[in-house]
């Protein structure tokens, strides 16, 4: 793994260090995108690290696209609502579980959802790969009704546009720079990447998002990128803020054999 990389260049004079109220702590969780595995060892080793650094009133954040591209997003989602009857665990939707829903009545989102890593969330339910290959897009659709349990859809459609705590906002992918908060679109806090990723500027809090891939962590003045792209990569990120110190977990992947490495942001 390479070091975690600040990104600081041109950018104005560093604000005090962001922080969350006292006896807060917070993971956030980047984009798992059907990989079960990882997911399920970072569950544990957030566990594990919760246990160990002492009482607090802890909140998980998943910030989106549980589903998509990895082999198993009908186990993500029944994952997440296990882990979310035992704890505090509150999730963003994303771009990606915006066009699952979407699909179900509409096939131009169906087209695009199929470009998208689609298949793989419908193959993780129990629908035959046959059946799927000869489908034309409304087939699909019925296919889908019939195999995506109602509760699934349901659960997915309670997840939220964003959250603040302390001096983070937590969302998928971003804000639109300029306009408040509060004003967001809801397409932008799902879809953004530009001028995002690229403005220097302070939003009023610290964007911890997912959405854009990198291969390592993005640490910048104004925001933090977690999507280290589990599906490509191999790696799945959860940054832990707790009063003005921010530290990652990852679950690591290497040929099928999974590792959590755990190291803080300097």
């Amino acid at each position: 793994m390479k070091s975690i990389r600040k990104f600081l260049g041109s950018e104005p004079p560093p604000l005090p260090p962001p922080e969350i109220p006292a006896g807060q702590r917070v993971y956030a969780v980047g984009d798992i995108h059907g990989r079960l595995d990882l997911f399920e060892a970072l569950v544990t080793a957030i566990e594990d690290d919760d246990a160990q650094s002492g009482a607090a009133e802890t909140t998980v954040i998943l910030l989106g696209d549980l589903v998509d591209r990895g082999p198993d997003s009908a186990g993500v989602i029944a994952a997440a609502r296990q882990w979310q009857a035992r704890r505090e665990v509150r999730i963003i939707v994303g771009n990606h579980e915006e066009m699952f829903l979407e699909a179900f009545a509409n096939q131009d989102v169906l087209r695009q959802f199929l470009r998208h890593g689609g298949r793989e969330t419908l193959l993780s339910y129990p629908i035959d790969p046959a059946a799927y290959a000869a489908a034309d897009l409304p087939e699909l659709q019925a296919l889908m009704a019939a195999a995506v349990p109602q509760e699934d859809r349901d659960y997915l459609g309670t997840f939220e546009r964003g959250i603040t705590i302390g001096d983070y906002f937590f969302t998928h992918a971003g804000i639109e720079p300029g306009i408040p908060i509060d004003n967001q679109s809801a397409r932008t806090l799902r879809w953004i990447r530009e001028p995002f990723l690229s403005h220097k500027g302070y939003h009023g809090a610290i964007v911890v998002h997912g959405h854009s891939i990198a291969e390592e962590v993005e640490v910048r003045s104004n925001r933090i990128g977690i999507n280290t792209g589990g599906y490509i990569h191999g790696v799945l990120t959860a940054l832990c803020v707790e009063g003005t110190s921010q530290r990652l977990l990852q679950a690591c992947d290497a040929e099928g054999a999974i590792s959590i490495v755990r190291r803080t942001i300097a």
